[in-house]
């Protein structure tokens, strides 16, 4: 990638999570002279369902039944609106595709259907399946230190029913927010795990993908690749992160992930964002290294 292409850079969140969340990296990686662009996948920003039920003071009988604009949505449609945005991306130039936590499930879809797109993909603390299908991992002692009984404290309506996961973020319970806060922001202020709270969406798609939407390494493997480590990140500990690396590394033996690392849990980054955006935009002036078709 030459360094006097500017890349776009190209930001799909994670779970529960939207554009809005990328604002204070995307100002930062512009006043490094960086084009970005936040993806806002189907059902979530603007297009997510905030209820009457949701609003204080709340109703949790209609916050557990009401429906909510993304059930339905599958992977391959995250994947499909990904590329679309990718698509008209390319057309300016050199593409950094960086994914978040959950959005590397989306991310990789769309690398397995069109690498063509992508001149490098960065996985933040993201998921990247390779070995086992995304919901299998967490029954991996890797993931053991995460406790998903707590996290659940405040999970509204039956999945089955709704046909989507909900969350009720603006719960009062103080044994979910201390949950929540270990979990995803134990090194902010709790005034910032609070706003960062309230970014959140309560409903989330149910579809992660099966094992056909693994990484692949006849399309994802030939695209650049980085890892960027979360030292401190409770929600996917680094233990996992680096399971995760060496699976990778073992499909595509001669394009390994370039593997860097940042200190903080898994939203300090959005929530402290300029040592991320140094990071990227060290990435927009890396060569690709030379990949075998």
């Amino acid at each position: 990638m030459s360094s006097q292409v500017h890349p776009t850079f190209v930001l799909v969140h994670g779970a529960f999570a939207n554009s809005f969340s990328f604002a204070p990296l995307q100002a930062e990686l512009g006043l490094l002279g960086h084009r970005s662009v936040a993806v806002d996948l189907p059902g979530h920003g603007f297009g997510a369902t905030y209820t009457r039920a949701y609003q204080a003071p709340q109703d949790p009988e209609g916050l557990a039944t009401a429906p909510g604009a993304i059930k339905g949505v599958t992977l391959a449609d995250n994947a499909a609106h990904l590329i679309g945005v990718l698509e008209r991306a390319k057309r300016n130039g050199p593409v950094i595709l960086v994914a978040h936590s959950r959005g590397g499930v989306t991310a990789t879809a769309a690398a397995n259907a069109r690498p063509d797109l992508i001149d490098r993909i960065v996985y933040v603390a993201a998921w990247c399946p390779v070995a086992l299908d995304v919901g299998d991992y967490y029954a991996e002692p890797e993931m053991a230190t995460v406790d998903a009984a707590s996290l659940g404290l405040a999970a509204a309506g039956n999945p089955a029913e709704l046909g989507l996961l909900r969350v009720n973020f603006r719960t009062a319970d103080p044994d979910a927010l201390a949950a929540f806060k270990a979990a995803f922001l134990a090194d902010a202020t709790d005034e910032e795990f609070l706003t960062f709270l309230n970014t959140f969406q309560p409903d989330e798609n149910l579809d992660v993908g099966t094992s056909a939407d693994r990484a692949q390494a006849a399309t994802w493997g030939r695209v650049p690749k980085t890892f960027v480590r979360l030292a401190d990140d409770a929600s996917m500990p680094p233990a996992m992160q680096d399971r995760l690396i060496r699976e990778g590394d073992a499909l595509t033996p001669d394009n390994p992930y370039d593997v860097r690392t940042l200190p903080g849990s898994h939203l300090k980054w959005l929530v402290d964002p300029a040592p991320a955006a140094r990071l990227l935009g060290e990435l927009a002036t890396l060569p690709a290294p030379s990949v075998r078709s």
